[in-house]
């Protein structure tokens, strides 16, 4: 058997049975906060474009839309996943070498599952093969060092995840999967440098290459076998050598997924927690022209990535994309708002002179002993000195949230309240809650018809 084949008999073996009680608890909060996330998404810009866009190429009504309407389940896909990614404000899995976001493959995964009526626990274990997938090849085969995105690993959860939920074949699985591996090798530059709309569209493209190319396996279309270990594949030309062995494999590690609490890139978590600390200390706030300077020392992920280290300078801030992504300015609007939520994103407050001016005083930098505790932890020490001389100090590792202090059901509900009240009234909110809480006993058309009835703008 080839490396994708022993992939596709892990993927048809597994039932949501193979997963503890407490990943499946763990996975359902997932689940509602991927769908708060989404629905708080709906009036975004891009993501109207992408919705007309949509409606003008209309498509076989198979698979529902957040906020109603019908397409073909790799068009539902892509939206959904879009939708769920848009804000960045999603779960994440850190791995030393790489990071990825497993909720992205809730779109795909959910169309999947609809267009073939599945239930509520056949999408529930899809959705886990899914976050297994897509976790254990951070671990074992990391690519952004090699200057790919993670949604390249992506493309092999997206694919096993529509192709479980489809409840496909082995032989189909492994073709789905090699289908949408080879094809789908995003380059890392879609998170480096000068930000686009592309970086929270890139996974949708993979969520919608998944679906579709387990729709082709449905069909007899076959895939390159040896993806992984043949002559130019995944190993050879993308990750590197490495082993990993299916067969032992569960659904345990949706566990080890996180989930944010800050509207703000995942490893800027800790350090917002620290700003957020030194700020209690003011009861009236923070003023930035009372501010010298703002020091923060951090783990080397951080620093690379939104820091203004390898992957570009992050104190040119216009758009939404660049905000989020920049470490700078996150921390100087949380100083400021003591907050960083979907408000903080208007255009308005991104390009404000008070977060502008201040952002210019932030000045990070990666530390040894601080990077050697990630990812177990994400230390982040914070010095904020005021224009008289005086000094305030924090330091957090962890958060609400993070798998050492998971989210509570309580938390996930108070999350999801917060971002889809302005789209739902309070009686659909409860009822997707409860939906999502008993979802392993319910059809996945319960879910999908109660998301049919969300607005699509606020009200």
């Amino acid at each position: 058997m080839t490396e994708v084949q022993d992939l596709a008999a892990f993927v048809h073996r597994v039932t949501l049975a193979d997963a503890g009680a407490e990943a499946i608890d763990r996975l359902k909060i997932h689940v509602l906060d991927t769908l708060g996330v989404a629905i708080g998404a709906l009036d975004a810009e891009p993501m109207v474009a992408v919705r007309g866009l949509l409606e003008d190429l209309g498509g076989t009504e198979v698979a529902t839309l957040i906020g109603g309407g019908r397409t073909s389940p790799d068009r539902a896909a892509f939206y959904n996943s879009g939708l769920s990614r848009y804000l960045d404000f999603m779960d994440a899995y850190l791995a030393p070498g790489e990071t990825n976001h497993p909720s992205d493959n809730l779109g795909a995964v959910l169309a999947a599952a609809e267009s073939v009526g599945a239930s509520g626990a056949e999408f529930l274990a899809a959705l886990a093969v899914a976050y297994q997938v897509h976790t254990r090849l951070a671990d074992e085969a990391p690519v952004r060092a090699r200057g790919f995105d993670h949604t390249t690993q992506g493309a092999y959860a997206a694919a096993a995840g529509a192709a479980k939920a489809m409840r496909l074949t082995t032989g189909q699985i492994a073709n789905a999967i090699a289908i949408c591996g080879t094809a789908n090798n995003a380059l890392r530059v879609t998170r480096t440098g000068s930000l686009s709309h592309w970086k929270g569209l890139a996974y949708p493209q993979v969520s919608k290459e998944g679906t579709f190319a387990a729709l082709l396996a449905a069909r007899g279309i076959t895939g390159p076998a040896e993806v992984f270990e043949g002559n130019k594949g995944f190993k050879e030309t993308v990750s590197g050598p490495f082993t990993l062995d299916w067969a032992g494999e569960d659904l345990e590690r949706v566990r080890r997924v996180i989930i944010k609490k800050h509207n703000a890139e995942i490893h800027s978590q800790s350090a917002l927690e620290a700003v957020i600390a030194v700020r209690a200390r003011f009861r009236a706030g923070v003023r930035a022209e009372d501010v010298a300077s703002i020091e923060l020392t951090t783990f080397d992920v951080a620093y690379s990535i939104i820091g203004g280290g390898e992957e570009g300078d992050k104190r040119t801030v216009a758009t939404k994309e660049e905000a989020d992504h920049s470490l700078p300015w996150m921390l100087a609007v949380t100083l400021l708002d003591g907050e960083l939520t979907p408000a903080q994103y208007e255009p308005a407050r991104i390009v404000a002179d008070d977060v502008q001016q201040l952002m210019t005083r932030v000045r990070i930098r990666p530390d040894d002993d601080l990077s050697a505790r990630f990812p177990e932890e994400m230390p982040a020490r914070l010095v904020l000195t005021l224009t008289d001389g005086t000094s305030f100090e924090a330091e957090e590792s962890a958060y609400e949230g993070f798998h050492t202090r998971p989210q509570s059901w309580a938390g996930a509900e108070r999350k999801f309240h917060a971002l889809t009240t302005p789209f739902a009234p309070a009686e659909l909110r409860e009822e997707i809650v409860a939906l999502v809480r008993g979802l392993e006993h319910e059809p996945v058309t319960a879910l999908t018809s109660a998301l049919a009835r969300v607005r699509r703008e606020r009200a």
